[in-house]
Order: C-alpha cells, then structure tokens, then sequence
C-alpha cells in the first residue's frame, strides 16, 4: 500500500507541474470557471473548523461534463442551498477525457474538490492512491447501506468500508428496432428471449449487397461499447459460470465450460454468423441509431440519446436475451467525500451528499436522466417496473452484476485484445479465452500485491 501510495504521489506531482505550466484550458462549459479547483477560496471556513453562527461553508463538487447531468445538478444545488442556508456548493466539470488528469493533479495539493462523482470501476485505485475517506458510519451506517441499495453497490467497499454511494445505476437491455422488425416478418412485440432465438432474429434482420458488403447489421457488435461488459457480467452468469471469487482475487471464467461458452459465444455473431461487423457506421451506438443495426445490447442510459436523436422510427427495449440464468451487467457512478476534508465542511459534505441519496433525487434523476434508482424501494415500483421503457432495465436490477475492477481501462482493453487476436490474427477463441483469463488474473494479482 505505501509503495503504492508513493508510485502515485510522484506521478500526481508529475501532473501537477505538468498543469502549471501552461494549461489554461477552462474545464467543462457549466457556467462555472475552472480556477484550478482551489475549493478553500471564497466564504468558506478552513477545513479544521467549525461553523459559526451566520457564517458559510462553500465545499465544490466535481463531475464529468455531460449536458443534462450539469444541468439537474445545478438545479438539485439551487434547492440544497435553500434548504441550508449555511452552505455553498460550487458545481465545477471537466471533459470525461481529462477528469483523472485534473484529479491526480488537485487533490494531491490539497486542492480540488470536497465532493467528487467517480465510475465504479475507478474507486479502488482512487482509494489506494489515498484520494478518498470512508464514507462516515454514523451517516451511511453499513446495515442501512446493504438492506436499502441493491447488492451491486457492495463493488465500492473495500477494506470494510464504503466509499462512494450511488444516486443511480445503469443496466444493459436489448434494444430493438420495431420498424425492422415488421419489415422482416417478426412480430415487433415479441423480441427475442433466449440465446438462440437472439441469432436466430439477428440472422433474419442481418442484409447483405451482391457483393456480400453488410449493409444492415441484425445485431450490433462493439467490443469497446458495452460489449466487454455483456460478455463478462451478463453471457457468462446466464451459461452457468462464476466471475470473481468470494474475496474478489481470483478470476473464475474459466472454472467450469460455461466462461468458454460465453465468449465463443458472443464472438459467433460476426464470425459465425456474419450479423455483425465491428465498427460498423463506426460503432454500435451509431449504427442502432441510423436505423443500420436492427437490435444492439445497451444502456439505460442510452435512453435518452435514442428519444432525442431517433425519431425517425419505433424503437423498443426488453431484458437481455438469457440461457440457463438471468442475469445482466451493472454499472454506475457514485458520489464520495475526498481526503483531507474534515470539520465544517465534512458536515457540509455529508449533507449535500444525503441529499443526492434521498429517494426524491433519485425519481428526478430517473425522469431526467434516464438512469436508474439506486435504491430497491424506488426502482421496483410498480410505475417503473410497468414502464414501456424502463420496465425491461429495472425488472433485471435484482440479477445485475458489477464487476469488481482493479483497473478498469485496462480491464476493457485487455477483451478488446483478446478479440482481436481471434478477429485479425486468426487465434482461436479458445487461445485466445485462455491468455484474457491469465492476463486479467496478473492485474489481479499485482493489485492484491501492492495492497
């Protein structure tokens, strides 16, 4: 942990000067300027203080830029504020491509934000780089914790602790185009349910020219889409297999036949079956929403991009096709409290971060977002569940999975290799299962070396 802490230190010191020394880029368009993240300027008490009567505590809240989740957060700030008249929030973004950079930069100095918006899969190397405190007990107790969030969120305690709490979470569905659907003979309101079926459809709606050039995908396909995550955490539960053992070292995919299965499986849909190809009208996302891939497994968060964006025709969601389980992939991004911080603004934090978790903020966010309640007592109403849209993401939360990552970019990059190696370089699946399963566990390893 302290070799590790060190290797860390020296390079956020690194990025530091790196800032300095000419980087005046100004950081996401909120409507807030980027002065460096410098959250003890202003009205504010020091962070060993307490309040006093009259007096304003300012703490500043970090996120990625994306348009309608600054948008809800600033109009969630307005009403916090007015709800506690003796705390400011200063709401500062950044570009989703540099938000670590700026992190590793700021919080090692003692600056940057009090309360911060973190992927999942980031919060184990933000806990060891020593960017984090533990959520306090005494606000997030652990029971009330695990009884009222469903179970996947137990992917941001380490050490005994909770580190970030979620506002809302994400699962996969499939996506469907009806109009497609119509036009080759299948009933729109009856989408694929099963593994077989799923190829099945996707070989009636896949269309090729004279010259065998795809020109309609029946399945969409990208690997570093959504795909590595269909393959890990939803494909390999519903054939039966395992992902981590129970103290989250080792990498179990290959413990029983059903890890094979799974990604043979998921591999078959542009090779065997040629329904798919990747980077298609450049990816997924792309070709599902121009009406060139006829069903694509994607987020809920995708919802609002396709009701914005596709107007042009019907489009569908239902669970994701499943084998001998159901199960589906999980992700979200969570809310903690950085190092450092403590006293008036520590209580400030704690607040604001209470009220992001409150079943009020979590609806809006659902209605405005199109991402899903985090607690079970919200998301399974039976207004949610009876949804035309959402109904499909939320009667899966109970089986959905969050991967617990050491390294979450490399992770992803490590599938994307392991496809291309079957893809470009002609190695069979099974080699190529064999040395991701080998190459993912050393991750795992050094990590659990280093801790």
């Amino acid at each position: 942990m302290k070799k590790r802490f060190l290797h860390v230190l020296v390079l956020a010191l690194i990025l530091l000067l790196a800032a300095c020394g000419g980087d005046s880029d100004t950081g996401g368009d909120s409507g807030t300027s980027d002065n460096g993240g410098d959250s003890s300027s202003g009205e504010g008490t020091s962070d060993g203080e307490s309040a006093g009567e009259g007096e304003i505590v300012e703490i500043e809240y970090w996120q990625y830029h994306f348009d309608s989740k600054v948008k809800l957060i600033d109009e969630l700030i307005e009403e916090f504020e007015e709800a506690n008249p003796g705390i400011k929030v200063k709401h500062t973004t950044f570009p989703y491509d540099q938000y670590n950079e700026r992190v590793a930069a700021q919080v090692p100095a003692g600056r940057g934000p009090d309360v911060i918006n973190l992927f999942y899969g980031w919060v184990p190397r933000y806990v060891d780089s020593g960017y984090l405190q533990p959520l306090p007990q005494d606000a997030f107790p652990h029971d009330e914790i695990e009884s009222e969030f469903f179970p996947m969120v137990e992917a941001v305690k380490l050490d005994g602790e909770y580190w970030t709490i979620p506002t809302a979470v994400r699962t996969l569905a499939l996506f469907y185009n009806k109009d497609l659907f119509a036009e080759a003979g299948l009933d729109p309101d009856s989408p694929p349910t099963t593994w077989d079926e799923l190829v099945e459809y996707s070989i009636a709606l896949t269309k090729r020219d004279n010259n065998n050039r795809l020109q309609q995908a029946g399945m969409a396909w990208e690997p570093s889409q959504q795909g590595h995550h269909w393959f890990r955490d939803a494909l390999l539960y519903q054939a039966g297999g395992q992902g981590l053992s129970d103290d989250r070292k080792t990498i179990l995919w290959d413990s029983t036949p059903a890890g094979l299965e799974a990604f043979k499986y998921w591999l078959d849909f542009p090779t065997t079956h040629g329904v798919a190809e990747r980077d298609f009208y450049t990816d997924d996302v792309t070709a599902f929403r121009t009406g060139h891939a006829a069903m694509n497994v994607d987020g809920s968060f995708r919802i609002g991009t396709l009701q914005n964006d596709a107007p042009n025709f019907e489009w569908a969601t239902a669970p994701l096709p499943m084998k001998d389980h159901r199960s589906t992939q999980s992700s979200f991004w969570s809310n903690g409290i950085t190092s450092g911080v403590e006293g008036a603004k520590l209580d400030a934090a704690v607040k604001f971060l209470q009220f992001l978790t409150t079943d009020e903020v979590m609806e809006r966010w659902l209605d405005e977002i199109g991402e899903l309640p985090a607690k079970e007592s919200v998301a399974l109403q039976d207004k949610y569940l009876n949804h035309e849209i959402y109904g499909a993401f939320m009667e899966q939360l109970p089986y959905a999975n969050a991967h617990f990552f050491v390294d979450e970019s490399q992770e992803r990059d490590l599938v994307i290799q392991a496809v291309d190696r079957v893809l470009l370089q002609n190695v069979s699946p099974e080699e190529a299962f064999e040395e991701l399963v080998e190459e993912t566990q050393k991750l795992f390893d050094n990590y659990w070396a280093n801790r």
